[in-house]
């Protein structure tokens, strides 16, 4: 028996029902991701030190649907933070989870809040 991947959708911060609990930001590698599940769901949760900016993603790499992202280059282009999946080097814009090098899906994003030293990754379900 197959089963399909989970369905991953961008959230908007207005759209946002549900301030999951991610970790401390302590618990987080600078300048790279780390990988939290939200139900059946895997998120890459990325810290870039220079902007001080948070962000998250569909760890699921939508070229070959391996879940991989959480371990990807992070990095900016033309001014956009963007990840690269480590198997195949397609990059995603962290913000509007958009394809930057070709024709693959975009990724879904997540908005992110810390607050009292703990990262929260915004849903809406």
């Amino acid at each position: 028996m197959t089963t399909s991947p989970p369905q991953y959708q961008t959230v908007q911060p207005e759209a946002v029902t549900n301030w999951y609990k991610a970790g401390r930001t302590d618990q987080f590698p600078v300048g790279a991701g780390a990988t939290i599940k939200y139900g059946d769901r895997q998120i890459a949760v990325f810290y870039f030190p220079r902007q001080d900016k948070w962000y998250a993603c569909q760890n699921l790499c939508p070229h070959k649907l391996e879940n991989v992202l959480g371990r990807g280059l992070i990095g900016e282009q033309e001014g956009i933070p963007k990840v690269a999946c480590p198997l195949h080097k397609k990059t995603f814009s962290l913000t509007t989870g958009e394809n930057l090098n070709g024709d693959c899906p975009p990724v879904a994003v997540y908005p992110v809040d810390v607050k009292d030293g703990y990262v929260y990754v915004g849903f809406a379900d």
